[in-house]
């Protein structure tokens, strides 16, 4: 019987041959790196259920920041824990918020990082979730001028772009609107458009205090079982004035990717949460997989999948590993 013409395994036989007919390629500036920011001086508390994550005071944050951007990452994605919570969330649209008080610090340092914060209330609130409580029920409207009024704090703090990440309906044209008329019309806003009610989120919801005190969110994050949804969701942003459209969980939502970024094109982020850090840092730990290996595995299918940016933990352990690739 004649051989095949065409041997794919002639390709993979050699390095160099791999990395030159490589498809997906991941790069330090696809990364952005969340960051848990709390009030005081001198804090790096860490994280139980994220190993190498930790609450950092402002002045440690902006070290965080600064080591970041000297690996070549091109953007961090702050997360404010205030000492104390409301049933409003007050501190999230406080001129002195911990977000506030971060950005400001951050962009004076390391002007050229770019500062993305996430607008939601969930951290912020007594209930401990996204939005305005009334009669037990969280109410969509009511909450659109407190995130707007969010959004706008924070672009007046320095912050390149906002992330509303709270999924009512409607709050992606209230930023915008709210941004427009405060003189922001050029601050792009990074929409979770698709959040799913993930069973992921259990180690960011410790790392920030923001479990529910009551019921789930499952009335407004969105079904897991639903796709066709996500591309509805993710229209209605866009026409809203979406910049950049996200779909959060990652791993578990690779197909969400791929459907959001064939279907619109539009510059597309996706967040490997938590849960996915936790799991890969814990196998590693055990010793039951190569960490390392996983983890650039886990971001390379993120990136194939169709995200254009990926928002990880991993972000400096993956900077550091792709800086050893090139070296």
């Amino acid at each position: 019987m004649a051989p095949p013409i065409y041997r794919p395994r002639r390709l993979r036989d050699k390095a160099l041959l791999r990395k030159m007919v490589r498809e997906t390629a991941l790069s330090s500036d696809d990364l952005i790196y969340p960051l848990f920011v709390v009030h005081g001086r001198g804090l790096r508390q860490p994280i139980a259920p994220m190993p190498g994550q930790y609450r950092l005071s402002v002045d440690e944050v902006v070290k965080e920041a600064k080591d970041a951007a000297s690996m070549g990452i091109p953007a961090v994605l702050l997360f404010g824990i205030p000492e104390d919570k409301d049933p409003r969330g007050s501190e999230a649209y406080a001129d002195e918020g911990i977000v506030q008080q971060a950005t400001r610090a951050i962009k004076d340092t390391v002007p050229d990082l770019l500062v993305i914060t996430d607008v939601c209330l969930c951290e912020y609130t007594s209930h401990g979730h996204c939005g305005v409580v009334e009669d037990g029920r969280v109410k969509n409207d009511p909450t659109l001028e407190l995130l707007a009024r969010t959004a706008v704090s924070h672009a007046e703090a320095g912050a390149d772009l906002v992330a509303p990440s709270d999924m009512m309906d409607g709050r992606v044209a209230a930023i915008r609107e709210a941004l427009d008329e405060g003189g922001f019309g050029d601050t792009p806003i990074m929409a979770y458009s698709a959040k799913y009610a993930s069973s992921f989120y259990g180690p960011f919801r410790e790392a920030a205090g923001s479990t529910p005190q009551f019921g789930d969110r499952r009335s407004y994050q969105m079904d897991p079982a639903n796709v066709v949804e996500a591309l509805r969701e993710v229209a209605l942003d866009i026409d809203e004035g979406a910049d950049i459209v996200m779909v959060k969980p990652a791993l578990p939502y690779l197909d969400v990717v791929s459907r959001v970024k064939a279907e619109f094109g539009l510059p597309l982020a996706a967040y490997s949460v938590s849960g996915e850090y936790a799991m890969i840092r814990a196998a590693g730990t055990l010793g039951w997989l190569d960490e390392e290996r996983a983890m650039m595995e886990a971001l390379v299918s993120i990136r194939r999948a169709g995200a254009d940016l990926v928002i990880t933990y991993f972000a400096k352990d993956a900077a550091r590993r792709l800086e050893s690739r090139r070296a």
